[in-house]
């Protein structure tokens, strides 16, 4: 199936790890601070995740982490973390400051936690977002290859 080139003036989209469990209780933790539902999800296993991964010059089956979509910009690793943090509701925005922490210093823990996420939280054989959060999903998500 294609799927058209994102909307620059959609929501917000997170792409996530359809298989890793820390990723699946991330949406999770996001969809529950997000009482504005400004975010959508899609994993980056599924279809529709092709057009936003081109878009950010990501190449296909990317799975280094989390790719926050905002218009036209795309922020990966440690910046999509703390970019969405300060959008939800309670008192993660306070985390924001750390944006000015360069990159640098910041992805080496991100890509640590990310490199051994499989072993200490588990990985799923497809992902498994509940059809109670099915509304907050890119539409088109389920590609019937079990990406969702």
């Amino acid at each position: 199936m294609h799927h058209p080139p994102p909307d620059p003036d959609a929501a917000p989209v997170i792409l996530f790890d359809g298989q890793c469990v820390l990723c699946d209780r991330s949406v999770l933790f996001i969809i529950d601070r997000d009482r504005t539902r400004r975010f959508r999800f899609a994993p980056l296993q599924s279809e529709v995740a092709r057009p936003y991964l081109n878009g950010c010059n990501l190449p296909e089956g990317y799975l280094e982490g989390i790719v926050l979509v905002e218009g036209r910009r795309c922020y990966k690793k440690s910046t999509a973390i703390l970019k969405i943090l300060r959008r939800l509701d309670g008192l993660y925005c306070l985390f924001y400051p750390l944006i000015f922490v360069p990159a640098l210093l910041r992805d080496p823990v991100y890509d640590f936690v990310a490199r051994h996420r499989y072993r200490w939280f588990g990985k799923l054989d497809q992902c498994r977002i509940s059809k109670d959060v099915e509304d907050r999903l890119v539409p088109g998500v389920d590609d019937g290859k079990g990406a969702r």
